[in-house]
């Protein structure tokens, strides 16, 4: 029973745990407005979660003893996805790429599908409470 539930609440853990990095990234954009050279950075959403789903477990990453040894060359992740950066619709003379319209819908967007994610998961919960006493 306990692996029915765990896999039923799998795809809503992993995109929990997106929805909440990809908030810290547009909360980090939003900080650095003013910073001169800034990137806005962002995942994309589907196919971090898709690759958080299908990862059978944690990668292992090669033991590295000085900071001239290659590296994968993904730079920054967020769970496994490469963190990218966001184009600049304006540009602005500072070099910073960051767009506050775009950061804020972006922002209540995320925001509000974590919310949403949130409930469906305690309607969900309740639907398992309900079955297991009755």
């Amino acid at each position: 029973m306990t692996s029915r539930i765990d896999s039923m609440y799998q795809f809503h853990q992993a995109a929990l745990n997106l929805r909440a990095a990809r908030q810290e990234l547009i909360a980090s954009n939003i900080a650095n407005a003013d910073t001169p050279n800034y990137k806005a950075k962002d995942i994309d959403f589907a196919s971090a979660l898709q690759g958080a789903l299908s990862e059978a477990g944690p990668k292992l990453q090669m033991a590295t003893t000085t900071g001239n040894h290659l590296t994968d060359g993904t730079g920054e992740s967020v769970m496994g996805s490469p963190v990218l950066y966001r184009g600049a619709l304006q540009p602005s003379a500072d070099g910073n790429t960051v767009d506050m319209d775009v950061e804020r819908a972006q922002f209540a967007d995320n925001a509000l599908r974590y919310e949403a994610s949130v409930r469906f998961i305690s309607d969900k919960t309740k639907d398992v409470l309900a079955a297991l006493q009755g």
